[in-house]
């Protein structure tokens, strides 16, 4: 474990998600207390995207953008918001130049799959309907997210590649949670490890799809093919669970044809980000920030 990270290991509340509602303010809490990011310069405002049922989004727009990206919140599919997301948000608008859409989609267990899903596709088809209203060009806007916003993001990639909808630039896919089957080794293995561990991740998935058997936009990494989709930046956390699931669907875009950079970050653990004061933080974000600006350049 990277030193810097491990002194932070006991502040992590202990959320097991079986109690949705106190969970979510004790993710609220943990985000409440991360030093205000600095806005100098970015217009922010808060719109409703028109769609059954209305999607409300928080939009960040840095100076002279020149691509958007459609932005989806971590927390296992059942916590998180448009303000606990606004420090990350933020970063990603900050260090990528870009126009960042970050959505507030609907959460489990009251609203299960496709509920989230639908939310973030119809962020998608809004932005590219508002890109000359935002400012971007229509043919650089990204998909990402971290960790179940991730895996929504590849779901979301997957169904406008099917429906033949908004040409998508890129999937910015940071520790995203794909596969509900948690065959993996170390889904298998992490139980004990930091904020993220196996039962965790049983619980957001059983959340997630109550008794609806997972399908590729549920669970991306159940897709059989995935030829045709945007290339991506692939994050991973070593004592993560959805570690292993990463790297595989990292090669298995690759062996579609997909471009793909893959980066798996030694000592962090799911979610470690969130200690902005450590190093490799830092140079986690500067990388996502890079990568999405490489990305939506001409």
């Amino acid at each position: 474990m990277d030193p810097e990270l491990e002194a932070f290991i006991p502040l992590f509340p202990r959320a097991d998600l079986t109690d949705p509602a106190t969970d979510r303010k004790s993710f609220a809490g943990l985000a409440s207390a991360v030093p205000p990011p600095d806005t100098t310069g970015m217009k922010i405002e808060d719109r409703t995207v028109r769609a059954d049922p209305d999607v409300a989004v928080r939009i960040y727009r840095p100076h002279q953008a020149q691509g958007a990206i459609i932005w989806l919140h971590g927390g296992g599919f059942v916590m998180g918001d448009l303000d606990t997301e606004h420090p990350w948000a933020t970063r990603v608008a900050d260090v990528s130049g870009a126009v960042v859409v970050s959505v507030g989609y609907r959460l489990a267990p009251e609203h299960r799959f496709p509920a989230a899903f639908d939310d973030a596709y119809a962020a998608l088809l809004w932005t590219a309907e508002h890109a000359a209203e935002l400012g971007v060009d229509p043919g650089r806007i990204a998909v990402g997210g971290h960790s179940a916003g991730a895996g929504i993001a590849a779901a979301v990639a997957l169904r406008a590649r099917d429906e033949q909808g908004p040409p998508i630039r890129f999937q910015l896919l940071n520790q995203p949670e794909l596969d509900d089957r948690q065959e993996t080794w170390s889904a298998r293995n992490f139980t004990d490890t930091p904020w993220m561990n196996r039962d965790k991740i049983a619980a957001t998935w059983r959340h997630y799809l109550g008794s609806t058997p997972a399908t590729a936009y549920a669970a991306p990494a159940r897709a059989a093919d995935l030829t045709g989709l945007p290339p991506a930046y692939i994050a991973s956390a070593e004592f993560c669970p959805n570690r292993d699931e990463d790297i595989t669907y990292a090669l298995r875009l690759l062996q579609a044809g997909v471009p793909v950079e893959l980066h798996q970050w030694p000592g962090t653990f799911h979610g470690s980000q969130a200690i902005v004061s450590a190093e490799v933080s830092q140079r986690q974000m500067a990388e996502l920030g890079a990568a999405l600006r490489r990305a939506l350049a001409e």
